[in-house]
């Protein structure tokens, strides 16, 4: 079994695997989190007695923040294969996926779970969203493909265009998330359902998922096509000065921009940059 760094593993329930996201202060995506996270389905579909795996965050405020955007460089030589690799193959394996949802799913993040099996989130702690249009870019790992499917064209819109966040109860009126709980009633909900998964023959979990499949994920080349928009992106001047001025405004570390990435956005437009006019929290 592979060695990871930025999430733990809990293998003490047969037939399930816990994975932990920890990495740093507010779980960001990396190219070296792509690289674990293919190591780890490796590891999934080499273990015949795994049934359910179910991602959780170690930090409440952040399930996974987004892309660190300062390392894109790094993924343009694989040109995201990596992660769509890992997409492919988590969403087809014969294994259950489950992401148990508590803080910010941004970006990267969002496309994450959306590319899980099933999604249940804290009422009182998810926010969602894919801000990638509010700094000049296009969401490029998938969420333009998942959400079309599962919350409609409309919604899907909204949620690519208006760059906002999104609470847990929007996400589930929406078909986002399977269903929102109250948070204290989180852990106890997402237990019962994979010990009753896991109790349940593998084979017959996989011929089910395999079958309802057919009507439900994208292709690798609709996959392809958002990420080919995403690294075209990168090179757009309007998308290198709203990221200069992200930089400056606490990315990528614990801070109110973080917090409240959405209520942000639109100050990046104006010229100065500044933040007035913005709501309050």
């Amino acid at each position: 079994m592979s060695d990871y760094s930025q999430f733990n593993t809990d293998r003490t329930y047969p037939g399930l695997w816990t994975i932990t996201f920890s990495n740093g202060p507010i779980n960001m995506f990396s190219p070296a989190t792509i690289v674990e996270l293919g190591a780890l389905v490796a590891d999934l579909e080499a273990d015949p007695s795994v049934k359910v795996v179910v991602f959780q965050s170690a930090n409440p405020e952040f399930f996974i923040a987004h892309l660190d955007l300062s390392k894109a460089a790094e993924l343009r030589p694989t040109n995201f294969a990596p992660w769509f690799d890992f997409v492919l193959h988590l969403s087809s394996m014969p294994v259950v996926s489950i992401a148990k949802i508590r803080g910010r799913t941004r970006g990267i993040g969002n496309e994450f779970v959306l590319a899980c099996d099933m999604r249940f989130a804290s009422r009182q702690r998810a926010l969602f969203g894919n801000p990638e249009v509010g700094v000049g870019l296009v969401p490029g790992g998938g969420a333009l493909e998942w959400l079309p499917r599962l919350v409609g064209r409309s919604r899907a819109l909204e949620i690519a265009l208006s760059g906002d966040d999104f609470d847990a109860d929007i996400a589930e009126r929406y078909g986002w998330v399977n269903r929102t709980l109250d948070d204290h009633d989180l852990d106890s909900f997402v237990d019962a359902l994979v010990r009753r998964l896991a109790s349940f023959d593998r084979e017959a979990l996989g011929a089910v998922k395999a079958q309802v499949n057919r009507f439900g994920t994208p292709t690798a080349n609709e996959l392809q096509s958002s990420n080919d928009m995403f690294f075209s992106a990168l090179a757009w001047p309007g998308q290198r000065t709203r990221r200069a001025r992200v930089r400056s405004m606490g990315y990528g570390v614990p801070s109110d921009f973080e917090l409240n990435f959405g209520r942000h956005l639109p100050a990046l437009g104006r010229a100065d940059g500044d933040n007035t006019g913005t709501q309050p929290d």
